[in-house]
């Protein structure tokens, strides 16, 4: 190229329009296209679009058409996908404490959660960017309850069921089967294949999640009694998210943190109007017995025991949650985080 000519194009590049030196960040959901989840997703794109001036695009692929949890992480690693919304039960071979939230029989109450997670939530996003993702705060989905199709206000009721158990997700395996059910692993998008096929007969899980995969057609009782709390995040591996402007990053930080403070707030309200969905269905709500519960419990502390003691999760952390939650329960509460 001549010297006239590259000082032609160099010329000309500084007039380019911003919009050629866009970026797209591909990201991957197991979430049903037109959930609220996904329609507050895409309300944050134009957002972000928008207040860039086109630099940053974000392209979602939702309800698992670019594979499971699993596929998702490693289109990731391969930099075919950006990111993915999952649920934080995903992440833990990468962030092992995301999860700590979920661990069986932990909360008792959405108070208590309320109470812990704000007190904690920052500790856990700390968890996921010093693994390598940008990480845009979580979204609670709500307590994961038994739901089968016969009444199971016992283990005994249901021991040696097939239950379902999420990809991935050694803590709620070793739980179930620690109550002696069968856990069957299977992606979430392979769940209602399950149910119909019969290779699961009982699964785990809120009320607004089994009305948004339908899950809720194949079953006709659910427990009441609280097994774990679900919640999710959005992350973008750092690598990519890191080449965006200083500014621009604030900009995505800012839009997609609104949005999921936004989804933590309206999922208590989903979840009330999925269970009533589901009572207007015929699905039938039982209670255990309180001894029961206390049995349930007593198995559950007993396997956490044993995690924390193997190392599992962070026994600082898990130290801190339990903590908050003895001065949760004893009344002895403080005003601020």
């Amino acid at each position: 190229m001549n010297l006239p000519r590259l000082i032609s194009v160099i010329f000309l590049s500084l007039f380019l329009p911003a919009t050629l030196y866009a970026t797209t960040l591909k990201i991957a959901t197991a979430a049903p296209e037109g959930s609220s989840w996904m329609r507050e997703l895409r309300v944050g794109a134009t957002e972000i679009k928008e207040r860039t001036e086109g630099r940053v695009e974000i392209k979602f692929f939702a309800g698992g058409v670019m594979g499971n949890d699993k596929s998702v992480l490693r289109k990731m690693r391969v930099g075919q996908l950006h990111g993915g919304a999952f649920t934080t039960g995903s992440l833990v071979d990468i962030a092992p404490d995301a999860d700590l939230f979920s661990l069986p029989l932990i909360f008792r109450s959405d108070d208590e959660v309320v109470y812990v997670r704000s007190r904690m939530d920052a500790d856990l996003k700390q968890v996921i960017e010093e693994s390598g993702f940008a990480c845009f705060g979580f979204a609670g989905g709500g307590f994961a309850l038994l739901m089968s199709g016969k009444p199971a206000r016992t283990i005994d009721d249901v021991r040696g069921s097939k239950i379902w158990v999420p990809e991935g997700d050694r803590v709620s395996y070793r739980a179930m089967a620690s109550l002696g059910l069968s856990p069957v692993t299977l992606p979430i998008t392979d769940v209602m294949t399950g149910l119909q096929a019969g290779l699961v007969e009982v699964i785990a899980a809120t009320p607004s999640g089994a009305l948004a995969f339908q899950w809720h057609t194949r079953i006709k009782y659910v427990t009441n009694t609280p097994l774990s709390y679900l919640y999710g995040t959005l992350v973008i591996d750092k690598n990519v998210f890191s080449k965006l402007s200083s500014a621009d990053q604030q900009v995505a930080r800012e839009v997609m943190g609104k949005i999921y403070v936004k989804l933590d707030q309206a999922n208590r309200l989903d979840n009330e109007a999925a269970t009533q969905a589901m009572v207007d269905a015929g699905i039938v709500f039982i209670d255990s017995p309180a001894e029961e519960i206390v049995r349930w419990r007593s198995v559950a502390d007993s396997l956490v025991s044993d995690m924390r003691r193997e190392g599992v999760f962070s026994a600082v952390l898990y130290d801190r949650l339990q903590q908050l939650l003895k001065e949760y329960r004893s009344g002895q509460v403080t005003t601020k985080p």
